[in-house]
């Protein structure tokens, strides 16, 4: 540690605190006086407004930040951090490093709890196995390194104008992914289209045999889960189109043999009907007779359907407008089975779908290599970010 640098528990140096959720049932609590900001308002950023806000009266009863402070989500997500541009109530999921000037720049702090150094201590001292929770004892435990004053200006100073170029960097390279995007896809479109012209429209009750991974009570538990057996999909590793085996679970032969409405075979389409809605994947080979959970729907197809033209199809903007508009429920969405059974399709003979899926595989060939050199690129600016970050807080930064 650089001469004149203090070693301080968070709590030592700083006045931190618990925040609370009025009563829902006052309806007189609630208005648009001052926002009451959750977690997902977090984003590593300034925060000045909130979904949910309060009355006069409703903050009377609530706990309030004042502008300057920094905030800290501490219960599920943890780490996700704001800086209060103005005084605002905050619920019982944030902890908050209230300023005191005489010690710490609030930005010289909101720039420490963004490092890797502060977020590896929030994360070993969390409990709780299903949820993990920081309390404010454990929070208050966390160290900070303190420089005079006059140190942490110059630190503010480099890391803001190094960031600006960095938050310019990777909108670019969003904006870049963004348009990669919307080029796959309406040329997706197109093939299909074309591909469909002139073609009677079936539903997809009439083109696959269409089921889910709804087992109700006889749903595995976490305990049943085993180091090797059946493999268990869950939405989570469905993603770009492929399944990510990474982290994949395994139930018994025994339970798999109760769960039979998630029985898989080799070629059926999977599409997450619940929660993240319309991520899709084809089985392989290697998990021929695995299972799959509650928020993944299995499509077989029929004679006269080629599953990878159901694969590029449940990706078309006609599918996504069609779930986003009819999809249901007001916590977790979903997209039923019956709403799935429904979906019409353009069916083409099968020697015109293979003619547009060589155009499609062509097409997503050309996407993947855009897309993962952007990907590549806002990685490279994220862990830009993160080194600058340690070398500030490790007084290496000059």
């Amino acid at each position: 540690m650089k001469a004149g640098w203090e070693v301080k528990a968070l709590g030592d140096a700083f006045q931190t605190a618990t925040g609370s959720t009025p009563p829902k049932a006052r309806k007189d609590f609630y208005g648009n006086d001052v926002p009451l900001v959750k977690p997902p308002e977090l984003i590593d950023n300034l925060v000045s407004d909130a979904v949910d806000g309060l009355t006069s009266e409703g903050r009377k009863v609530a706990r309030i930040a004042p502008a300057g402070s920094i905030l800290v989500s501490c219960i599920g997500n943890l780490g996700k951090i704001g800086l209060a541009a103005r005084n605002l109530a905050f619920n019982q999921q944030i902890n908050a490093i209230f300023p005191n000037n005489t010690k710490a720049i609030s930005e010289f702090m909101f720039y420490q709890v963004l490092s890797p150094q502060f977020k590896s201590q929030l994360e070993a001292l969390a409990t709780g196995t299903t949820v993990p929770i920081v309390n404010k004892s454990r929070f208050n435990s966390i160290t900070v390194n303190l420089p005079p004053l006059a140190e942490q200006k110059r630190i503010v100073s480099i890391l803001d104008e190094a960031f600006e170029g960095l938050d310019r960097a990777r909108e670019n390279a969003e904006a870049n992914l963004k348009s990669a995007r919307e080029l796959f896809e309406s040329g997706l479109d197109a093939v299909i289209a074309d591909a469909g012209k002139d073609c009677i429209e079936y539903s997809l009750s009439d083109l696959c045999v269409v089921g889910d991974g709804n087992h109700s009570s006889k749903y595995p538990k976490k305990s049943e889960m085993v180091a090797v057996g059946v493999p268990f999909i869950r939405s989570t590793n469905i993603q770009k189109g492929s399944l990510d085996t990474s982290d994949l679970l395994f139930i018994s032969p025994e339970k798999h043999a109760q769960l039979k409405k998630g029985h898989l075979k080799t070629g059926d389409v999977l599409f997450t009907n619940r929660g993240e809605i319309g991520k899709v994947a084809i089985v392989p080979n290697t998990l021929n007779d695995a299972n799959l959970n509650s928020q993944v729907a299995w499509l077989r197809c029929l004679a006269g359907l080629d599953e990878h033209f159901l694969f590029y199809f449940l990706q078309s903007s006609k599918m996504k407008r069609h779930y986003l508009n009819t999809q249901s429920g007001t916590g977790l969405q979903q997209f039923t089975i019956k709403m799935l059974k429904s979906v019409m399709l353009l069916a083409p003979p099968i020697e015109r779908q293979q003619v547009a899926m060589q155009k499609l595989n062509r097409l997503n060939v050309q996407f993947k290599a855009m897309e993962n050199s952007f990907v590549t690129k806002l990685q490279d600016i994220a862990d830009l970010r993160q080194s600058l970050l340690q070398k500030a807080f490790a007084g290496e930064l000059t």
